[in-house]
């Protein structure tokens, strides 16, 4: 399909549509954003009148079968990515939905399904493959640089956030009925997602999934490894409930020439070390954080490039995220 002009629909505008994708959506060239719904009428009409939209909804079928929408955006939590998107697509309309892609693979397979069936394109909200540091490391690891790439070290280990230590206000990202599982998977998925888009789909992997400290249902430590088709092969610890002061948050490459050092959430500088010496790769992120993937994805609807971020790319993160974690949800249902 070709679109000339994309006119967006925003299913679920919360938190993450108000700086980090929804005004990216007016900013990029052949794009608008003309409605928005939330279940919670009063709060789309709000986002509305704020984001100058010109409509807004407090049922998603409105929205999906206004005539004037011809794409939409899904940013509600996972529990209804599946249900959202295979609507939107059954209708005839491109989707880009936000990450992890749904709450398991199974419900990413039956996307997929669809999309292939009604011919409507699928994206997914992995924006780092489009942001300035990311593009330095690939580059930096396509040309040799470090040399032949072997082993990748993930880190990322956090303290509790105050709502989660009452289990009243927690965040629905630790309940596995709407996250699909933890933080791991929030989080995670971005990695795993990455690290895909720098080698390849990941052919074999081994997780170990625990709760060490009972704040809540879902795992909250987690380790991992992993082989990459290319050869690479790989390690990740996960771990959400350390001390303050105890936390980190690295990315390690090592090739035959060097090595590879980075954050995945804190926007620092690429770290390049070599048997010459250390060099620092600075960059600028844009001001809406997804706003140089939504311009691929409206390039690809208009059939002008491809966007490196699609529903097939994002559900081989998903069985990744659901091949590590599989054990302990076995046990948490028996």
């Amino acid at each position: 399909m070709t679109l000339k002009e994309v006119n967006w629909g925003i299913i679920g505008c919360g938190n993450v549509t108000e700086l980090k994708s929804g005004p990216a959506f007016n900013k990029v060239e052949h794009s608008r954003l003309v409605a928005v719904m939330r279940r919670n009428g009063a709060l789309a009409e709000d986002y509305a009148k704020r984001h100058g939209v010109p409509k807004w909804y407090a049922d998603a079928d409105q929205l999906i079968n206004d005539p004037e929408v011809n794409a939409v955006y899904i940013a509600t939590p996972p529990d209804t990515h599946a249900s959202y998107a295979i609507a939107a697509m059954k209708a005839g309309k491109p989707v880009y939905v936000e990450k992890p892609m749904a709450r398991n693979y199974q419900e990413c397979q039956e996307m997929m399904r669809v999309s292939e069936e009604t011919g409507m394109p699928l994206f997914v909200a992995y924006y780092r493959r489009t942001l300035p540091a990311f593009l330095k490391v690939k580059e930096l690891i396509d040309n040799g640089i470090i040399g032949k790439p072997l082993t990748v070290n993930v880190r990322l280990h956090k303290s509790v956030p105050e709502r989660d230590l009452n289990p009243e206000t927690q965040f629905w990202h630790v309940n596995p009925e709407i996250a699909g599982a933890g933080y791991f998977y929030d989080l995670g998925s971005h990695q795993f997602d990455y690290l895909d888009f720098l080698f390849g789909p990941v052919i074999q992997v081994h997780g170990l999934a625990v709760n060490q400290a009972g704040l809540y249902e879902t795992e909250d430590t987690v380790t991992g490894t992993f082989r990459f088709g290319n050869g690479v092969i790989g390690t990740g610890s996960w771990c959400f409930v350390v001390a303050k002061g105890s936390e980190e948050d690295t990315i390690e490459i090592f090739g035959t020439k060097g090595k590879l050092s980075f954050s995945s959430f804190q926007h620092g500088d690429v770290i390049l070390a070599t048997p010459e010496g250390t060099v620092s790769f600075s960059s600028q992120n844009p001001e809406n954080i997804q706003h140089n993937l939504i311009d691929q994805v409206v390039k690809t609807l208009r059939t002008e490039s491809e966007c490196v971020s699609t529903g097939k790319s994002a559900a081989r993160t998903s069985w990744v995220l659901e091949e590590i974690v599989k054990e302990y949800y076995k046990k948490l249902t028996t």
